[in-house]
C-alpha cells in the first residue's frame, strides 16, 4: 500500500500502532497514569514502568542478550519487561518510501529502515525533548561508533555538575553510562548539522515512552543492528 502524502502516512501509522498488541539531552518527560509504577531517571524525569509480560524465546535471547561491542560488555535486556510490539522486527513497509530511507514515526514511537519487496525493519525507539523539536527530510551525514558526549550549555546551565563533560573539557568518554550508548547517528539537512541524533540507551525501559532527555533513543542492541544495515548517507523522514 503507496501513501502519496505525509498526512496519510502519518494517520495510517497512528491508527497501525493503535491496533498492533543523540549530542542532546535534559528535557519533560509524560505524565504517567494513575497507579503506573514509576520509574524514576538521575534528571528527575519519570515514566511509566512497562507491564511484565511473561515467557522468552531463544531468538529473543540471541536477538537481546549479553553483547560485547568495541571492548564494552553491554548487559542484557530484560525484554520481557518491554512491550512486544517494540521488538525489533521485519514487518510489512507502511511508509511507501524507497528503500535504504530511514523514517522515524513519533507518534507511535517507531523507527523504520525501508527495505527492498516491500518490507521494512521496524524499531521500537523512545523521545526526548528534542526528539520532538525537528521533522522533516534530511541526511545521515555522519556516524559514530561509541561516541562522545557533549552536553549543551543549557543543559549544563540547568545542572552544573554536568560541567566536567563541557566540550572544553573533552566531553564524557564513551562507555556503558554515556547517554548516547553504543551508536549514534548525526542528521544534517541542506548541509547543516540539526542536532538530531538517532543513538543508543543503556535506559531499556524508556522505549515506546516520551522520556526526559535525548533526541531519538533506541536500545543499545537494536542502534548497533541499524548502524550495521543503515547505508551511507541515508535519507532519513521523520513524521511528527
Amino acid at each position: 500500500m503507496i501513501l502519496n502524502n505525509s498526512y496519510s502516512r502519518r494517520s495510517f501509522l497512528s491508527l497501525l500502532s493503535a491496533g498492533a498488541a543523540s549530542t542532546l539531552a535534559g528535557c519533560a518527560s509524560t505524565a504517567p497514569g494513575r497507579g503506573d509504577p514509576i520509574v524514576a531517571y538521575r534528571d528527575g524525569g519519570s515514566v511509566r514502568r512497562p507491564e511484565i509480560l511473561p515467557g522468552s524465546s531463544a531468538e529473543l535471547d540471541q536477538m537481546y542478550g549479553t553483547t560485547v561491542d568495541g571492548g564494552f560488555v553491554i548487559p542484557a535486556i530484560p525484554y520481557q519487561q518491554i512491550n512486544p510490539r517494540y521488538y525489533r522486527q521485519r514487518v510489512v513497509d507502511p511508509t511507501g518510501e524507497r528503500p535504504g530511507t530511514v523514517v522515524v514515526d513519533t507518534p507511535s514511537r517507531f523507527l523504520y529502515l525501508v527495505e527492498p519487496g516491500g518490507s521494512a525493519m521496524r524499531y521500537g525507539v523512545g523521545i526526548g525533548r528534542e526528539g520532538f523539536s525537528w521533522s522533516g527530510d534530511g541526511v545521515i551525514q555522519w556516524r559514530q561508533k561509541w561516541p562522545k558526549w557533549t552536553p549543551p550549555n543549557e543543559m549544563i546551565a540547568r545542572q552544573p555538575e554536568l560541567a566536567k563533560y563541557s566540550a572544553d573539557n573533552g566531553g564524557m568518554p564513551p562507555g556503558l553510562s554515556n547517554p548516547l550508548g553504543a551508536r549514534a547517528l548525526y542528521i544534517f539537512q541542506n548541509g547543516q548539522d540539526t542536532l538530531y541524533r538517532l543513538h543508543g540507551s543503556p535506559e531499556w525501559n524508556s522505549i515506546g515512552r516520551a522520556v526526559s532527555s535525548g533526541c531519538v533513543r533506541l536500545m543499545n542492541q537494536d542502534i548497533i543492528d541499524l548502524y550495521d544495515r543503515v547505508p551511507n548517507k541515508a535519507r532519513i523522514v521523520v513524521w511528527q
